[in-house]
């Protein structure tokens, strides 16, 4: 009965017992005041006052994640970096946009319009942009303005070549058709991304 003694003694002092929740935000408050002074003053700075950086590939040194386009007529999407490991997906349509999302050696973790994807060797992907098209009938203009003249009309799944783009709109073409379409209604193509 120890423990009821320890209770009684404490409950007897003449000030009230501290809450529990005061006491968890004391030991919080001390613990953080600890690990503030074992961090120099600098980096804290640093991580308060910079922006949210660019995340890099570790082999190209370029910005993940980036579009391409498949190379050849016939890709093989593999569930692992090498290989040695099974085939997923075929990929069979040429010049297909693709978004890479890692890097590993020269593997390319890629994934398409529908997030299907898997490893592709590089020698598989090119730097030549392509976009899909997302909306059935989507007209292109003569111009980056809705109001411009229709040059044609891309039906949905259309891949085009990716042109210049302005802030919501993007020059592409297909076939002999060429025009400016709406950057929403493409994919392939991030919403700020300016080209000339």
């Amino acid at each position: 009965m120890q423990i009821d003694s320890v209770q009684k003694n404490h409950e007897s002092r003449s000030r009230p017992p501290r809450p529990r929740v005061w006491v968890r935000a004391s030991l919080c408050a001390l613990a953080l005041a600890v690990l503030a002074a074992t961090l120099p003053a600098r980096d804290l700075l640093a991580q308060e006052v910079s922006a949210p950086t660019e995340t890099l590939g570790s082999v190209t040194n370029l910005p993940l994640p980036r579009f391409v386009s498949l190379k050849t007529s016939e890709g093989n999407v593999r569930r692992g970096p090498s290989l040695t490991h099974r085939i997923d997906w075929v990929f069979t349509r040429r010049g297909m946009p693709l978004e890479i999302t890692a890097e590993y050696g020269h593997w390319r973790r890629v994934r398409d319009r529908d997030g299907q994807g898997g490893w592709v060797h590089y020698a598989l992907l090119s730097g030549v942009r392509s976009v899909l098209v997302e909306e059935d009938m989507m007209r292109v203009h003569a111009r980056p303005d809705a109001n411009a003249p229709v040059m044609a009309a891309f039906e949905i799944g259309v891949v085009a070549q990716l042109g210049a783009c302005v802030a919501d709109w993007c020059e592409i073409s297909a076939g002999s058709h060429e025009g400016w379409a709406p950057k929403s209604k493409l994919w392939g193509v991030k919403p700020d991304e300016l080209r000339e």
